[in-house]
């Protein structure tokens, strides 16, 4: 570990695969972006059609004012710019001034660089979703069922038997006649 100079904090402190790229950042092109989208997308499809706005967006900048301009500027010359896209193995096939896009042909596979660790987050397959399977239904046990299913007979057993009392008022009890006497109202 050693002290992070860029910050000024002497407290910062960086590994030293860390401070490295700090001290000396790798170099890239203005449209390393461009090149990394057409690796990727070569291994799916032989032709990808950009409106100029998506490849602002992954250069991180705005085309220069001739790419919107002149049809000459999208040529597959040696040119700083073109090599964005003859590094990727790609050429350009078409371009529409008006609506604002490009169409990028894939000319030749790019070898696997030797000796490359081969990145386990690494996308190399198009996307296919994982099938989705009908949920199950939450269907009670069978023992559940049959405690309810006996409570019902109970329920019923008692209703046919005349434990169910007229308006809510029950008999006396023969306690209650002798503590409260007869059963006739006295008025």
């Amino acid at each position: 570990m050693v002290p992070d100079v860029a910050t000024g904090d002497p407290m910062a402190m960086l590994c030293l695969h860390c401070a490295r790229r700090v001290v000396s950042p790798r170099v890239t092109s203005k449209y390393e972006g461009l090149t990394r989208h057409l690796k990727f997308r070569a291994a799916f499809t032989s032709i990808v059609k950009l409106s100029f706005a998506r490849i602002d967006g992954l250069i991180g900048t705005n085309l220069p004012m001739q790419a919107y301009r002149e049809e000459p500027w999208w040529g597959n010359s040696s040119n700083a710019h073109s090599k964005g896209w003859l590094d990727a193995g790609w050429e350009v096939q078409e371009v529409n001034l008006k609506e604002g896009t490009a169409v990028f042909k894939k000319v030749r596979e790019l070898p696997r660089v030797r000796g490359r660790k081969k990145n386990p987050n690494e996308i190399t397959q198009p996307f296919t979703p994982v099938p989705v399977h009908p949920t199950k239904k939450n269907l009670p046990s069978k023992t559940k069922v049959s405690k309810l299913y006996a409570r019902i007979l109970n329920l019923e057993r008692q209703h046919n038997a005349g434990y169910g009392y007229a308006k809510g008022f029950k008999p006396r009890s023969q306690h209650e006649k002798k503590l409260f006497g007869s059963d006739k109202k006295h008025s």
